[in-house]
């Protein structure tokens, strides 16, 4: 299997509800909640990818573009964009929807860098999976 055939099937895909508990006093989703989750995504995608152990190494530059209020629906996308010996790089954008429209947009975008670790919590090379 090619990576981008990999690349494909490891997009990841989350909804989550925006709900009062993980909002600010200006009613919007706070930025280490939205981070947080972002970082779940990408580990989830790094992990489909590569079916190996995967630790995050580092977050890169994340755009705060859209406020994300309170009552609204977030998707979360993690798609691998970078594949290296015993690392790689994923994307995530977070779009906001209405709860009661099709109005959507993307909210934020940032990427996270992972890398592939043995049993001894080692760097190892990263090796598609067999079909």
């Amino acid at each position: 299997m090619s990576y981008e055939e990999q690349i494909a099937r490891s997009v990841t895909r989350i909804y989550k509800a925006v709900f009062p508990n993980t909002v600010n006093h200006y009613d919007t989703m706070f930025g280490g909640t939205a981070m947080q989750l972002m970082d779940e995504v990408a580990f989830i995608t790094a992990t489909r990818f590569s079916r190996m152990r995967m630790v995050t190494v580092s977050s890169d530059r994340i755009d705060f573009k859209k406020p994300i209020p309170h009552g609204t629906i977030i998707e979360l996308v993690g798609e691998v964009i970078h594949v290296g010996k015993t690392s790689l790089k994923v994307c995530v954008t977070v779009y906001v929807e209405q709860m009661y429209s099709n109005h959507r947009e993307k909210a934020i975008e940032g990427s996270f860098a992972f890398v592939a670790i043995d049993d001894l919590k080692r760097p190892t090379a990263i090796v598609l999976p067999p079909e």
